[in-house]
């Protein structure tokens, strides 16, 4: 018997649940034309900008608008807390390097200038050294880098009571017959030599992982060619490693330079700038808070940027990057 009711027709069409996708959008024509309208939205130009929209604020924020406010407060009277602001033009500039005692600070730096040097030489050897295979290395990486992690305050007051008359250094030199007291920040010479010895152990760790990892991106073929070649340790880091490393060297030059021009921290909490160990940064840290001297202070930031803009400008002009192939 034959059923009246009508049989179920399957629907079809594109509103149908499980249909198969369209032909035509899958073809390379139609591929083609979806990117290309995507190339041409103007959402996709746009795009980068709305990624980059966050950081740019920021770094505007909190770089170029506290940088513009000490330029126009280089030029003013102001005391810091006052609201109001006489405008004195060159006045400030005039008085900075018209007293030489404002610019004697900067001879303090060569004590870290030195340092650094010091700093890089050591940073170098041991990265070379340890990445080579060697027993412990990962253990000797810990050691070097672990006094950059330490807070800068926790390390000068740790060593504030390291160099003490008849402290941690004077009770160490007192086991090799060198005993006594001395006062190792009581004078100008001996208190700059201990505050970068300072400087050196902090940051040696710093240049370390800089070196070790463009150490380590050279390709291990060639290593493995110049072993086969016979050479030597030393010919391997003349030809291979000083080479593969050049940028990485300018930069640590770069931040060796600015920052012993800009050294602050240590200096500050372990004599607080006494018996001749003022540096310019704390020098004018003390006219900004100290002497009420706004307009003042905000002149020698601007002062210490333009320098250290200039030194990077001309170590660039003179070691310029050169693209290394070494492959």
């Amino acid at each position: 018997m034959v059923s009246d009711v009508p049989r179920a027709t399957r629907p079809t069409g594109p509103t149908s649940r499980g249909s198969a996708p369209d032909p035509a959008a899958q073809s390379p024509q139609g591929l083609e034309m979806v990117t290309r309208s995507w190339r041409e939205h103007p959402l996709r130009r746009i795009t980068p900008w709305l990624f980059l929209l966050v950081p740019l604020g920021l770094l505007i924020t909190f770089t170029y608008v506290p940088v513009g406010n000490m330029i126009y407060y280089s030029f003013t009277d102001w005391d810091g807390v006052s609201p109001e602001r006489n405008f004195t033009g060159g006045e400030n500039y005039a008085q900075l390097f018209t007293r030489p005692e404002l610019f004697r600070v900067f001879f303090v730096s060569f004590y870290y200038l030195a340092a650094s040097a010091v700093q890089i030489v050591i940073a170098l050897y041991f990265a070379t050294v340890l990445s080579f295979d060697l027993r412990f290395r990962n253990l000797f990486k810990g050691i070097l880098f672990f006094p950059y992690l330490i807070n800068g305050v926790a390390i000068g007051f740790v060593f504030l009571y390291f160099f003490q008359d008849g402290g941690t250094l004077d009770s160490v030199l007192s086991w090799f017959g060198a005993g006594g007291d001395h006062a190792w920040l009581g004078d100008a010479e001996s208190a700059n030599t201990s505050l970068a010895g300072v400087s050196v152990w902090r940051f040696t760790g710093l240049n370390f992982v800089l070196f070790l990892g463009a150490i380590q991106s050279i390709p291990g073929e060639l290593y493995e060619a110049a072993q086969l070649d016979g050479a030597s340790r030393w010919q391997q880091f003349r030809h291979i490693i000083a080479p593969g490393i050049k940028p990485v060297l300018s930069l640590s030059v770069i931040l060796a330079v600015s920052g012993s021009l800009a050294v602050f921290e240590i200096p500050y909490i372990m004599t607080g700038g006494a018996t001749g160990t003022s540096t310019f940064v704390i020098q004018t840290v003390k006219l900004a808070f100290q002497f009420n001297k706004t307009g003042l202070a905000s002149a020698c930031a601007v002062v210490l940027l333009l320098i250290i803009l200039l030194i990077t400008w001309i170590q660039r002009r003179l070691v310029p990057d050169e693209k290394v192939d070494l492959v």
